[in-house]
């Protein structure tokens, strides 16, 4: 067993004139969910297609479940699952059909894949809707009936690209479940994502990458830490956010901001303290990439 399930050094890819990852470095440990965080464009799909094994990078390595992307790709195949952004399921077949025929497609007998196929809708809780056609679930289901696809066979890595996009919160929660589920059974997840929350409440790990680089990496915990004990949150008389601004929490640094910050504030502005978020970090991060690199 290798000690990561994901490794990556220096790795870098660009489509023509455009640098899309510019020296990622990175490890994932085995049986943890492990977020990747960024703005649209940052590199996120990219990568997992790296890891993936469906396109090559320039520079760098990377290894999955111990084997090299470039020269182990029927190695790493064998070794994941992959989910995209969007359910690749045919809504013309019903949820069971759909999983019957992924299961056939994967070797398995037809005995199997009924075995299979079973099992896989009550887990995912579309065992009601199994006989229906994929074109009445709503957007909640298909992303559980594709989730369910890509766990046909077992993998020991789980690839996620944005698995709850456009879902509602209670669907999104619902994946979350099925999500925490497959890591307790062992399974390593890779997952991207653009809702903050979903990366504070599922990960072991996150990283944030911007502009193709990882701006920073850790738990959610100390990257939250980073920005400073507290953080001030000012609103104007209508409740429209004006500012967030980190501070050390103390007394003596809260008034001070509030000194410079007072001249520039309109009169009705509303203070309040309270602990940083993911959200914080995010924009705090990526906004500093940005200024770097025109600077």
């Amino acid at each position: 067993m290798p000690k990561f399930a994901i490794e990556v050094n220096g790795l870098r890819k660009r489509f023509g004139d455009q640098v899309v990852l510019n020296g990622i470095d990175l490890a994932v440990m085995p049986g943890t969910i492990f977020a990747l965080l960024g703005p649209n464009g940052a590199g996120k799909t990219t990568l997992i297609h790296i890891l993936s094994t469906l396109i090559n990078p320039d520079v760098g390595s990377a290894r999955v479940a111990g084997y090299d992307v470039v020269r182990d790709k029927n190695e790493v195949k064998k070794s994941i699952s992959l989910t995209g952004q969007f359910a690749a399921v045919d809504e013309v077949l019903t949820g069971e059909e759909n999983l019957l025929m992924m299961c056939k497609l994967s070797g398995l007998t037809t005995a199997e894949s009924r075995i299979r196929t079973s099992e896989l809708l009550i887990r995912f809780d579309l065992a009601a809707a199994a006989k229906k056609r994929v074109k009445t679930y709503s957007g909640g289901m298909r992303r559980r009936l594709d989730l369910a696809i890509s766990l046909v066979v077992s993998r020991p890595v789980l690839f996620l690209d944005e698995p709850t996009t456009g879902l509602d919160t209670i669907s999104r929660r619902a994946l979350w479940d099925n999500i925490i589920q497959l890591k307790e059974q062992g399974i390593t997840i890779f997952l991207t994502t653009q809702y903050l929350e979903e990366a504070d409440q599922l990960a072991d790990s996150i990283a944030v990458i911007d502009q193709g680089r990882v701006a920073t990496a850790g738990t959610a915990v100390q990257l939250k830490s980073r920005l400073g004990g507290e953080v001030l949150e000012l609103r104007n008389g209508h409740d429209e956010l004006l500012l967030v601004v980190p501070t050390s929490g103390k007394i003596q640094d809260v008034m001070l901001t509030l000194n410079e910050l007072a001249h520039s504030l309109p009169p009705d502005t509303q203070v309040s303290i309270r602990k940083p978020s993911m959200d914080d970090v995010f924009l705090a991060l990526t906004s500093k990439e940005r200024e770097e690199s025109y600077a």
